[in-house]
């Protein structure tokens, strides 16, 4: 049997996949579930890593597959003399990346994490024999808090839902789970996307619904083009068989859901923060309404909240409200009632590092949104807390900052700018919000950064205001991630707050 229809038959975890030569690239929380699941399967499989934990190192001789570390910047020896017949990467290997180029020259199956679930998914079944429908979730931001927010919904609902894949938890560990599910909520980066692109017939996905939030520049060193990230991302919506869920007030997602390969019959919904016209959601007077999921949608809709009770448990900033409105249809497209959607949301809370308040002193809120690492995300922000003070900056990813600054930037009080691009932001402002004063936090040392940018903004401040932390970058250049650039912005105003008032007016003023 040749390898290609070999693979083809490989779509259920019931199928022959014993001695199936499969290298594993990265290992990671990802690779390590890809080649723990192939080894249960009866797969040879061999990882590949430049570097690994040392429990994933550990462990992965007792699950019965080999490790191979070194560099990866050219094919090793290891990988070519094993003639793999598929190859299953992490998410961070690129396009460009040599040996994923070697392998589509070499015209070996390349999968990513997500295929290869959607090939076992029936490992463990519904009452009645059914696998569980997935429900996909992508944009360049909110993708996170809607995952959650959906599986939430769905939950309050009576569903068994797990939210997986991108969000952190693999989607290879929730489709082996014993227990089971009735939906798997799977939020996907645009890396995964891009895998799944790659995807032969036999292993396309065919979700229950779909979504793409929202659409701007982001990841473009890892796609090669702002075309080729928006491709990716319009992956989402290929095969839905339900509701294909779009923005509204985003051009590129209704484009991209018309142009969309879907299975007869399914709906395109949208969402908005305006007043929804019939299959859409949206708000009215005060209200989130459902227009789309009623026998009566011409002429009548469904409450399933109000923006007064966001506002009481922190949900009503405007970004927030869309994901809410996302979620909600996704969770509408399953049946779940507004009753449910209701009572769940009074119950959900953002996670941490997504415009949290941290702390209210001397008059000052200081607000940790590091998880906006891309001018989209803090575009949102700024709008949320308008007159701001911004602090802004790490690695740009190769997106231009300006036009961030002219719109919404333009409108902050003052900019504390951070990371190893300060030069590029700093010239942002200086073309496009001349009148915005900018400090440069040039510590370079990680400890001292954000108590640098604590002084500085507690020192601007006059009479009362809001320090946002809205990098609209990466953290890479001088943390380990958004949460540690989080965490430690908030225990720098907590050491601002605890070391008590400078002066008088309990604020420090700033020198750079």
């Amino acid at each position: 049997m040749s390898t290609d229809v070999r693979l083809a038959t490989l779509t259920s975890w019931h199928a022959d996949w014993s001695g199936l030569r499969v290298a594993v690239l990265g290992l990671s929380m990802t690779g390590f579930s890809v080649a723990d699941t192939l080894t249960e399967l009866g797969a040879d499989v061999l990882v590949l890593s430049e570097s690994a934990e040392e429990e994933y190192a550990r462990l992965l001789p007792v699950i019965g597959a080999r490790l191979e570390l070194g560099p990866l910047a050219t094919v090793p020896a290891a990988l070519s003399g094993f003639d793999p017949e598929v190859i299953i990467a992490s998410p961070g290997f690129s396009p460009a990346h040599p040996v994923i180029r070697w392998a589509q020259e070499s015209g070996i199956a390349l999968w990513g994490d997500v295929e290869l679930a959607w090939r076992v998914r029936d490992k463990v079944r519904r009452a009645d024999g059914s696998s569980a429908d997935w429900v996909l979730i992508t944009g360049t931001n909110g993708k996170t808090t809607t995952t959650q927010l959906t599986a939430s919904l769905l939950a309050e609902g009576g569903l068994r839902a797990a939210p997986c894949g991108n969000i952190g938890v693999p989607i290879l560990d929730a489709v082996r789970d014993p227990e089971g599910f009735d939906v798997l909520v799977v939020e996907l980066s645009s890396h995964q996307l891009w895998y799944l692109g790659l995807s032969s017939a036999e292993g396309e996905l065919y979700p229950h619904a779909s979504v793409c939030l929202n659409l701007a520049d982001d990841h473009l060193v890892w796609h090669g083009s702002a075309d080729a990230y928006r491709d990716a991302k319009a992956t989402v919506y290929r095969n839905t068989r339900v509701a294909c869920v779009y923005n509204k007030a985003d051009a590129a997602t209704r484009m991209m859901v018309e142009e969309a390969e879907v299975v007869e019959g399914a709906r395109a919904v949208g969402f908005d923060l305006g007043i929804p016209g019939p299959s859409d959601l949206g708000v009215v007077e005060g209200l989130l309404v459902d227009r789309a999921f009623l026998d009566d949608r011409a002429r009548s809709a469904l409450e399933l909240t109000t923006v007064a009770d966001l506002e009481r448990v922190g949900l009503a900033a405007p970004h927030i409200v869309q994901n809410i409105l996302a979620a909600s249809a996704l969770a509408r497209s399953l049946g779940i009632e507004p009753e449910a959607i209701h009572a769940a949301l009074q119950s959900f809370r953002l996670d941490e590092h997504r415009i949290q308040v941290i702390a209210r002193h001397a008059g000052i809120t200081w607000v940790d949104d590091s998880k906006a690492t891309n001018p989209h995300a803090a575009a949102s922000s700024l709008r949320a807390y308008p007159g701001a003070i911004w602090v802004v900056g790490g690695d740009l990813k190769g997106v231009d900052i300006g036009e961030l600054v002219a719109s919404v930037g333009a409108t902050a009080r003052a900019a504390v700018v951070i990371g190893v691009e300060r030069g590029s932001v700093v010239a942002a402002f200086e073309r496009h919000a001349p009148t915005v004063p900018v400090f440069e936090v040039d510590a370079g040392e990680t400890d001292h950064v954000m108590n640098r940018v604590v002084e500085i903004a507690a020192g601007i401040v006059e009479g009362e205001g809001t320090v946002l932390l809205a990098p609209a970058a990466a953290s890479f250049d001088q943390f380990s991630g958004y949460a540690d650039r989080g965490h430690r912005f908030a225990e720098a105003v907590r050491d601002w707050i605890d070391r008590g008032n400078a002066d008088d007016s309990g604020r420090t003023p700033p020198t750079v």
